[in-house]
């Protein structure tokens, strides 16, 4: 699962680039929670919860099976 969970994060994080912010894989826990740590200008941004929400935890749902969350941690 982590090996597919890091292919779509790497698709999407090209958009984060382009903005100057980035995220990385920090863990994909065995019940399906992807933990990412938001980087450059996403890290406190106000509108980083809808990045992780609606652009990175649905474009990671719609494409690996079993995957119920993604967080954000420091």
């Amino acid at each position: 699962m982590e090996e597919k969970v890091r292919a779509v994060l790497d698709r999407v994080r090209v958009n984060l680039q382009a903005d100057g912010g980035d995220a990385e894989l920090v863990e994909v826990t065995d019940d399906g929670i992807v933990k990412v740590r938001l980087t450059g200008a996403c890290h406190g941004c106000p509108m980083s919860q809808m990045t992780l929400k609606r652009g990175i935890e649905t474009a990671i749902k719609a494409e690996v099976p079993g995957v119920q969350s993604v967080v954000s941690v420091d």
